[in-house]
């Protein structure tokens, strides 16, 4: 996708009704030693800074459960649209971890250090419209009995995105991006 010209916006959804992504299987993980642990997580966390380096913009559209990992990948992206049902948490501390893949730094630029904290000390859960009045993602929309009323509204905001100068959305990006690091 980062060399393919003709690729302008790209949609991050789920297949799974339900599920945008809930994250590492964690009894996998636990039969690794600590060395596959290491190994896993920075390929994760390779994987999210990867995606958050894509020259286009990103959207995840959030149409169900987004649990650590899966709320990560989120993070990676530069828009979020969610359902006002979809339930979202790095809850990774309700299992003995910490997000490993970018919540940490991703969090606190969305919503601030402070709630960051909270939501990362506590592992709760929040609803698509708390991450909407939190700035954690962009829309929250009612979802709809198809379930993919989250990608729904991703895809009209990809097409309000795909008629702007290709060169122009990239720049902003990458100029947004880098301004963010000084």
């Amino acid at each position: 996708l980062r060399f393919d010209e003709q690729v302008h916006v790209v949609v991050f959804k789920s297949e799974v009704k339900g599920v945008f992504c809930a994250g590492a299987d964690l009894k996998e993980r636990a039969k690794m030693d600590d060395a596959e642990v290491g190994e896993f997580v920075r390929r994760l966390r390779n994987l999210m800074d990867e995606i958050a380096a894509l020259p286009v913009p990103t959207i995840a559209a959030i149409d169900g459960y987004a649990l650590g990992g899966g709320l990560e990948l989120a993070l990676a992206c530069d828009l979020r649209v969610a359902a006002s049902s979809a339930k979202m948490g790095l809850i990774e501390t309700t299992r003995g971890l910490l997000p490993g893949a970018g919540g940490t730094q991703r969090l606190p630029r969305c919503v601030g250090i402070g709630l960051a904290k909270e939501l990362i000390f506590t592992g709760r859960q929040i609803d698509g419209e708390q991450a909407f009045s939190m700035g954690l993602v962009n829309h929250s929309v009612p979802q709809n009995s198809e379930g993919d009323a989250a990608y729904q509204r991703a895809l009209s905001l990809a097409k309000e995105i795909l008629p702007q100068a290709p060169f122009a959305v990239k720049m902003g990006k990458l100029a947004i991006n880098k301004g963010m690091e000084v």
